[in-house]
């Protein structure tokens, strides 16, 4: 065990050293929490989205809800199943949406982006509960009327309650904000979904989202929808549905992978450095342990110990220099709709845990060439050393 004494309380001797190894560790580990907590937090935001009762149908082939078409005719045919659950009122919890990019301008003149205006039926509400409203009223049908995300009035202008933004041929009023709980839909404006396809002259809708009566009707209902061919369209849960639209998060996570590899490999080369320096400063006191009879094997250990260890301390702090974006709101552009997509940067305890085992991986491979240099050295060469 004195080795492993030696190596801890020359951490805390050799302080100078340490702290800049620490802090260099700490920036590394940082950077690369802080890229990939943005991939997490795109794909929590679309995790995080649907209702696990409810069925999403789509067009066959389509990428994302904006790029699927549904006809009038495939509407009606469904409209009435026998495995569509009905609310109090005897009326089939069935929404026909249509979703369609309106570009409008940022708040403080920051120029314009992409958003999706995403047309509700009247069940829109009904099969999304996670969709509260916290401010204003619902659109009323046929009064030009939005309700937008809170999230998505704070980034965009024209979006505050009262205010009038022109699409199309015409102007929408805002009249509400909703809540989304950090799903996909924080990223949209609702209104009517026929009044929509009026405003866009759109003879279609985008997809279908119904409720199955029960378990049975959710598979019954999925093999009619795929089986007839008359109708084209792919029915699938809604919350793996969502799950499975992260495109936006993988350029990202190719993103925080390269700059991690880049700087794991100068992080490697310092840590190698500042090793150089450390064990050259103790040359006679390792020769002095191989004199008492410590194995080289022994003394590298111990050296590699030290390394992880300074490494981990470093990727601990990294992840705390990390913690205060945990929760920041921000946006980027999606690459399924090409449309704004809001978001939060998400520090998991999994991602957190991959930090520091990245810093320890570091400190392993920048302390080995090192530490073999130094069991090498001869003994008589190292009690000679100044």
């Amino acid at each position: 065990m004195l080795p492993i004494k030696y190596n801890a309380k020359n951490v805390v001797l050799r302080w100078r050293s340490t702290l800049a190894t620490i802090l260099g560790i700490a920036m590394v580990v940082a950077v690369y929490v802080m890229v990939q907590a943005l991939a997490v937090g795109l794909e929590k935001s679309s995790a995080n989205t649907g209702d696990p009762r409810n069925l999403m149908i789509v067009r066959k082939g389509s990428q994302s809800e904006s790029s699927s078409i549904v006809t009038l005719e495939q509407y009606r045919s469904l409209l009435y199943s026998e495995w569509i659950e009905h609310d109090a009122n005897d009326r089939p919890l069935v929404t026909a949406d249509v979703l369609t990019l309106v570009n409008l301008p940022r708040r403080e003149q920051n120029g314009e982006a992409n958003t999706t205006l995403r047309g509700i039926g009247p069940m829109g509400k009904v099969l999304r509960p996670q969709v509260k409203l916290v401010e204003g009223r619902w659109f009323e049908p046929g009064k030009r009327e939005v309700v937008v995300s809170k999230r998505l009035a704070a980034r965009f202008a024209n979006f505050d309650i009262g205010d009038r933004f022109k699409t199309g041929p015409d102007w929408l009023t805002v009249v509400g904000w909703f809540d989304a709980g950090n799903c996909a839909f924080d990223s949209e404006i609702w209104a009517d979904s026929d009044e929509v396809r009026a405003l866009f002259d759109r003879d279609s809708y985008s997809c279908l989202l119904v409720r199955p009566v029960n378990a049975e009707g959710l598979t019954v209902l999925t093999k009619l929808v795929e089986e007839d061919k008359r109708l084209q369209l792919l029915a699938k849960n809604e919350v793996a549905y969502y799950r499975e639209q992260t495109m936006t998060a993988t350029p990202i996570k190719w993103l925080g992978n390269f700059l991690a590899t880049a700087m794991s490999i100068g992080a490697i080369l310092a840590a190698m450095n500042t090793m150089y320096a450390t064990v050259g400063a103790r040359t006679r006191e390792i020769g002095t342990l191989r004199v008492l009879g410590f194995r080289r094997r022994t003394i590298v250990l111990g050296l590699l110990i030290e390394g992880m260890l300074l490494c981990s301390i470093g990727g601990v702090f990294g992840c705390l220099l990390a913690l205060p974006i945990n929760g920041y709101a921000t946006g980027t552009i999606g690459f399924e709709s090409f449309s704004e997509t809001v978001f939060e940067f998400t520090i998991t305890p999994a991602l957190a845990s991959q930090g520091i085992v990245f810093s320890a991986l570091i400190g392993l491979f920048g302390t080995l060439i090192p530490a073999i240099k130094a069991s090498r050295t001869p003994v008589i060469d190292a009690l000679k050393s100044l």
